[in-house]
């Protein structure tokens, strides 16, 4: 098993971040992703808990599940389905507000569940995916501003 943590500080509310967050199908525009849709909504909102969204990336597609919505401060989720197959330990992004906006840690415990290659595939897949979490966690911080000031 592989653990990626993520830490950055946001220019934005932790309001705003979790919104953008929260938006599962505005994943498809992120570093890496090539689509995104939420194909069950959450029992008492749309991207809440029991939401379960699909999404595309080169050679491989995931289904995750939300397990934990407390908004603004947590989103938790865990890979119910992938192609290839991942054990999944789940996921978790933090916001923590702060005098300039918040602070957000994302965390994710996962494994490459092929005999023998997924021993070589986690490693090179995890340093991949903390790029672009890093990524995706600036562009967090660019729509959520972008919406702050929109509105």
């Amino acid at each position: 098993m592989k653990t990626i943590r993520v830490e950055r500080s946001l220019k934005v509310s932790a309001e705003r971040a979790f919104e953008v967050f929260a938006d599962h199908a505005g994943y498809a525009s992120f570093p890496g992703i090539e689509s995104s849709e939420l194909t069950r909504p959450g029992v008492t909102e749309p991207n809440g808990v029991g939401a379960i969204r699909r999404i595309g990336v080169t050679g491989a597609w995931f289904e995750e599940e939300i397990t934990l919505f407390e908004r603004p401060h947590k989103l938790g989720y865990r890979i119910i389905r992938s192609r290839p197959p991942i054990e999944h330990r789940g996921g978790l992004v933090e916001l923590t507000p702060t005098a300039t906006g918040c602070d957000v840690v994302l965390t994710t415990t996962f494994r490459i569940a092929i005999p023998v290659l997924g021993r070589l595939l986690t490693p090179l897949v995890a340093r991949r995916m903390a790029k672009l979490f890093g990524r995706a966690i600036a562009l967090v911080d660019e729509r959520a501003a972008a919406t702050a000031s929109a509105g």
